[in-house]
């Protein structure tokens, strides 16, 4: 394999956090005194910010409304949850088949492994070590890591230097256009991950080196 590290996003990409994601949604709107959206709805706003999830269900744009959502999520499932939301969301989440069998074989090729996701750094860490496999990984970088998230290529770049890698010697893999925008911008070679909403051919107008299925035909299209 010619590439000295991957870098994967986390949702739709190697894990699933469907549940946990849309109660969190669930709970925000109701808050609000909204309807809440379906579990499909939500689905199609993963990998988004929750600012722009939410005015993507809603059509509303206002700051102060997407703040009061994010604040809700964030106390309800996420980083400033506890009790039963939390745990939904690191006992909750799972990986995909083929994740844990990829990454380790990548460890074992001495690649570099790397996760740049909007979601926050910490809880990707606590899901893993919820997994018992933190070990399979060299770096996270998070939404809250940042100041500027995806497709912006900062969490990209971060990754690199902290690995010591150049951008053409990684490939990204992503399960959205805005990933294929994040590689694009970050000078990576790019791969689809198709473990998401988004159709393959919704990937046409970026450059990328391959569509993957699923984690366990990209294995062997890595070849480790």
């Amino acid at each position: 394999m010619s590439y000295r590290g991957v870098f994967f996003d986390f949702d739709y990409t190697l894990g699933d956090s469907t549940s946990a994601i849309a109660e969190g949604y669930r709970l925000g709107f109701l808050e609000l005194g909204l309807d809440p959206p379906t579990v499909e709805q939500v689905r199609h706003t993963v990998g988004l910010t929750l600012a722009d999830g939410y005015s993507l269900l809603t059509g509303d744009h206002d700051p102060e409304r997407q703040e009061a959502f994010y604040r809700s999520f964030q106390h309800t499932v996420g980083v400033k949850a506890d009790g039963e939301g939390r745990r939904l969301m690191i006992e909750g989440t799972t990986l995909f088949p083929g994740a844990e069998e990829l990454l380790g074989a990548l460890k074992n090729a001495g690649v570099r492994t790397a996760i740049v996701s909007t979601k926050p750094g910490s809880t990707i860490r606590r899901i893993f070590e919820h997994q018992g496999r933190l070990d399979l990984l060299d770096l996270v970088v998070g939404g809250d890591e940042v100041t500027h998230t995806k497709p912006h290529p900062q969490g990209v770049r971060l990754a690199l230097e902290k690995l010591g890698l150049r951008s053409e010697q990684v490939l990204f893999c992503g399960d959205t256009v805005i990933d294929a925008a994040t590689a694009q911008a970050g000078g990576c070679p790019f791969c689809a991950v198709l473990n998401g909403t988004t159709k393959a051919n919704a990937f046409d107008r970026f450059p990328c080196v391959h569509i993957a299925p699923n984690l366990d035909e990209l294995k062997r299209w890595l070849k480790v």
